[in-house]
């Protein structure tokens, strides 16, 4: 008895330990549609928080621009996932041609669309530059998923719209 009861310990903590080291680099391109971690067992958190804000330095843009996107914190978090998004049809639009230490590219829709981390250090306070494409899209919103822990996160936090 003894012995199958710690193969399956060993199995069980096995297969944490890859899933933790497979997030601990970035989100999955499998999160790019819903935004939401493929953790097992996470607990997600409503949207509406006092703790995370995504901000701009603009309130509008035109074709080619580059803006400024901020995520500003209270707390401390390990991961995330940024896009910029079409209000119009919420397809992910644009390239991020800046970003932070602890992050990479991502692409979802095409090259450098989405960024996420890169490693699993905590981090605040977060500033990343997205470029527009060369044609009009239409006003957009910046999205951020936040993952705190391995089962605690918010997705799709959203910040005001941009308009074009």
């Amino acid at each position: 008895r003894a012995p199958i009861a710690i193969a399956g310990w060993a199995c069980t903590t096995l297969c944490l330990a890859s899933y933790a080291a497979a997030f601990s680099h970035g989100a999955s391109l499998s999160a790019c549609t819903d935004m939401m971690p493929k953790h097992l067992r996470v607990q997600l958190h409503s949207p509406s928080n006092n703790y995370f804000a995504v901000h701009t330095n603009v309130s509008f843009f035109f074709p080619g621009d580059k803006v400024t996107v901020t995520v500003r914190s209270t707390q401390d978090f390990m991961g995330f996932l940024l896009q910029a998004r079409k209000v119009s049809n919420d397809e992910i639009t644009g390239t991020f041609v800046f970003i932070p230490p602890g992050s990479k590219l991502l692409t979802c829709s095409e090259d450098g669309d989405t960024v996420t981390h890169s490693d699993k250090s905590l981090k605040r306070n977060l500033s990343f530059v997205w470029k527009a494409p060369d044609q009009p899209i239409g006003d957009i919103k910046f999205f951020i998923s936040i993952v705190q822990s391995y089962f605690v996160y918010w997705a799709k936090i959203e910040s005001a719209i941009v308009a074009q």
